[in-house]
């Protein structure tokens, strides 16, 4: 009759009919479809998903859409499309966080945020307040994501751009710090009055008996309870607004056992001098002091913790600082004066001597020594001349030019440094997972041993002990806030990144910071690594009957076709000896050489292996081009309608600082080893020159990854050293890929660490700010937990039976702050971090 089978008779199969349930629907972007065969199977997977309704793939828009039970995770359903041989594509999502204050805070963001549908993982760091989250595109929404972290008890706001230095942020922090320091303040002048009426006896003999005589017990008691209630209700109340939602919901953080420590002093207090019948005997003392100290001295070891992160950024703030805000622009031949916001690409803009370049561009007239420190980190000034490339907010030191402007906004050299090390400092590194797992557990292990030092000390010391019970634990609450901790990794990521971006060095990948520090092994690409990559035509042997113009003309227009940097050099020199003929029937074969028609003549140029392919015989030159090879020079042959024709040797001059680096590498403790296609003889030349051990030559383009494992096997964790130009599998598949980059461009995909100035000390330097890098962190990592496992045994008493002095809250918060303090302080030391430069 036209019924669907599962409605059919539902009062006889009562048990057939699906449970309500709430259901959702989902659009997301499917990857990869071609035809209807590929929706039919994508829908086909979609609909075979546990209550899955409404399912539609339209192949138009590349988009499928389903209704789905709410409980069924959103990853199922990627992943069905993944199963049917599809993708769909990964998305990021990054938002600010306000109100973070400690590594609990950021544990219990990341698990509201990795609750989310879609989310593969999520990423906070407390040192930038931001979270980054990656999803399936289309499944994410925005507003989600704010409900979620509001959810969790924080204040979601648009996300930073500009390695977290907006002004937007500057002003934000700034504005934090003087908050801070206005409470700081106003608790201390309310606090200070407190502190002498309960402890100026202890200081000034009879000034007790003297405030007696003056306002009595009682009303000096009433007096310290009105400031201590203004301390805690005003300056105060960012612990017991923060902390108190957090303990209620069960996910208490630092606030929550700073609201519990001074709040219980605080309540203490007030039973005393309230409703002192509530107590036992002698246990109505009053603790007013601890509760309005504790509020005092965190407070001020969060705004000295405020100032100190605020100079965190500071590299990168100059960076972005130097480029002027305004330019000359000539317009109608006139020149008008321009905010650098309204450049546009194509723009002509002039440069006087002293100014500072306003814009990525090109040069078209004009020359002058311009200083690029800022990008690359060297320190002596370059030659540009017209046809070279300017970077924005380099400073022009002589001469004047004009420039066409290439870059503006957010594409610009500057704009991709300060993404870059966004990128990074909002990473995190593997260290960081046990970070996490510690203090997810640790504010409530705080708790319980709160609780365990109450009845502890009621149980075993001696009567009165609730007074010494609520001191201590209280005391225990306060020493362990897990600020430290949460600033301890990402505190010197921030520091060491920026740093890296001063010298030149760029961290595409905060974990790039602890694996560099941790290879055993840095493999050199040769040509263009450790040579300069202008290779230069050194000999030329010809067979017989055959003249050197002739081959070289011939051979020259063949190489014209091809990318090689050794075929630059016999372009370079056919050009000087005439005329280049036409070539046509062109074909490059990678690793090998290149072939074509020139002037009706089939020619070929290439290594030994591409002969012996052509079946070409070599043995009438091969002699010569051993000695050739032995001498660091790289042999080819050409051949002239299946003839060998000549021996053509091209010598690619090493770096002058390529040895320097070497033994500096050698005499750290790292195996240096160099990676070419040349052949073996080339590649013994250049090795024994530089003083290289390990060496594998003649490996083609894709034989790089195999020549990487081999050596990993025998030696451990390697970093690879390219120019990121056809190096990319091998940049890949390293523990940490270094592109010497050009200075002006900085989009090498492959790589992990980008060294801006091209020059080979750059890897010292990466180096070297890697393991400073790591070991401030396993400083920090050290203070932050050892402080802990060593106080809060001494704040609980526990040692008192060994005669160790216990911790009074007042000590307790002190020290709490200082932990915080002293990490900030620590990773700011890094910024005097690297290698020592020869003036």
């Amino acid at each position: 009759m036209g019924m669907d089978a599962r409605t059919d008779f539902p009062l006889i199969h009562p048990v057939a009919v699906e449970p309500v349930r709430p259901r959702g629907a989902l659009s997301l972007p499917v990857e990869g479809l071609s035809c209807a065969s590929c929706v039919g199977r994508v829908e086909r997977a979609l609909a075979a998903l546990p209550g899955a309704r409404d399912v539609s793939v339209n192949l138009a828009t590349g988009k499928a859409s389903l209704t789905v039970p709410a409980d069924l995770p959103a990853q199922r359903v990627v992943q069905a499309i993944a199963d049917s041989g599809y993708t769909v594509p990964e998305a990021t999502t990054a938002i600010g966080i306000d109100g973070m204050t400690c590594a609990s805070c950021v544990g219990r963001i990341e698990r509201a945020l990795a609750a989310l549908p879609g989310v593969t993982q999520a990423s906070v760091n407390l040192a930038t307040g931001r979270a980054e989250l990656r999803h399936a595109a289309g499944m994410l929404a925005l507003s989600k994501v704010e409900e979620a972290v509001r959810s969790a008890g924080y204040e979601p706001r648009a996300a930073d751009g500009a390695a977290g230095v907006t002004p937007e942020r500057q002003e934000r922090q700034a504005r934090e710090t003087t908050q801070l320091w206005r409470d700081v303040t106003l608790a201390a002048l309310l606090a200070m009055p407190v502190v002498l009426l309960d402890m100026g006896g202890h200081v000034v003999p009879g000034f007790h008996e003297l405030i007696a005589g003056w306002l009595g017990h009682y009303s000096n008691a009433v007096l310290q309870a009105i400031l201590a209630t203004a301390v805690l209700a005003w300056p105060g109340r960012r612990f017991f607004r923060l902390g108190v939602p957090g303990l209620l919901r069960g996910h208490p953080d630092m606030n929550a056992l700073v609201a519990l420590g001074a709040g219980a002093a605080y309540l203490a207090s007030m039973v005393a001098v309230l409703a002192p019948g509530l107590l036992p005997a002698d246990g109505a003392n009053l603790y007013f002091e601890a509760s309005v100290l504790i509020v005092t001295l965190i407070l001020l070891g969060r705004a000295l913790e405020a100032r100190s992160r605020g100079r965190t950024g500071a590299a990168i703030t100059r960076l972005l600082d130097l480029a002027p805000k305004t330019a000359r622009v000539i317009r109608d031949g006139e020149e008008q004066e321009v905010p650098v916001a309204a450049l546009a690409v194509g723009d002509r803009v002039r440069v006087r001597p002293g100014e500072r370049v306003p814009a990525d561009g090109r040069i078209v007239d004009g020359a002058s020594w311009i200083d690029e420190s800022m990008v690359t980190g060297e320190a002596e000034p370059v030659r540009r001349e017209q046809g070279d490339a300017t970077v924005g907010g380099t400073l022009n030191t002589s001469g004047g030019f004009d420039i066409e402007v290439e870059r503006v906004g957010s594409d610009t050299l500057l704009a991709q440094i300060a993404r870059m090390v966004e990128d990074a400092q909002g990473g995190k590194l593997p260290v960081q997972a046990l970070v996490d797992r510690i203090t997810a557990r640790f504010v409530p292990a705080v708790l319980a041993v709160a609780v365990a030092t109450v009845l502890a000390w009621l149980a075993f010391a001696p009567s009165p002990a609730l007074g010494p019970a609520i001191v201590h634990a209280i005391a225990v609450l306060v020493i362990a806030c897990p600020c430290a901790m949460g600033l301890a990794v990402p505190m010197s990521i921030m520091v060491g990144t920026g740093r890296a971006a001063e010298r030149g060095v760029l961290f595409r990948q905060g974990s790039a910071l602890q694996a560099l520090g941790s290879v055993k092994v840095i493999a050199f690409d040769k040509t263009g690594t450790l040579t300069e990559g202008g290779p230069r035509l050194t000999d030329l042997v010809t067979a017989e009957g055959f003249s050197r113009d002739d081959v070289l003309a011939a051979a020259g227009e063949v190489e014209g076709r091809s990318e090689h940097p050794i075929a630059r050099a016999i372009v370079d020199a056919a050009r000087e000896s005439g005329t280049i003929p036409a070539v046509q029937a062109f074909e490059s074969v990678a690793g090998y050489g290149v072939k074509g028609r020139v002037g009706g003549r089939s020619v070929a140029v290439g290594a030994k292996r591409w002969m012996d392919r052509l079946g070409i015989a070599t043995s009438d030159l091969d002699a010569e081009a051993q000695r050739l090879g032995r001498s660091g020079r790289s042999p080819l042959y050409a051949a002239i309608d299946g003839r060998l024709a000549a021996l053509i040797a091209v010598a690619d001059p090493v770096r002058a600082d390529a040895a320097t680096v070497v033994r500096s590498l050698k005499a750290s403790g790292l195996t240096v080893a160099m990676i070419t296609g040349d052949d073996q003889r080339t590649a013994r030349a250049v090795a024994d020159t530089l003083g290289i051990d390990a060496v594998a030559a003649e490996v083609l383009p894709d034989g790089k990854v195999k020549a990487l494992k081999d050596l990993r096997r025998a030696h451990g964790a390697i970093a690879f050293v390219g120019d990121g130009i056809n190096d990319a599998p091998a940049l890949a598949e390293a523990e940490v890929g270094i592109a010497i980059g050009s200075g002006t461009d900085v989009a090498i995909e492959s790589a992990d660490v980008v060294l801006m100035s091209g020059a080979l000390r750059g890897v010292e330097e990466a180096i070297a700010l890697s393991r400073a890098t790591m070991a401030n962190i396993r400083q920090n990592l050290f203070w932050a937990f050892a402080y802990n496992v060593a106080l809060i045994p001494v704040a609980a008493g526990a040692l008192a039976v060994a005669g160790v002095p216990t911790l009074s809250p007042i000590a307790a918060a002190g020290a709490m702050a200082l932990s915080s303090v002293f990490v900030v302080m620590n990773a700011l030391r890094l910024r005097r971090a690297g290698v020592e430069r020869a003036a």
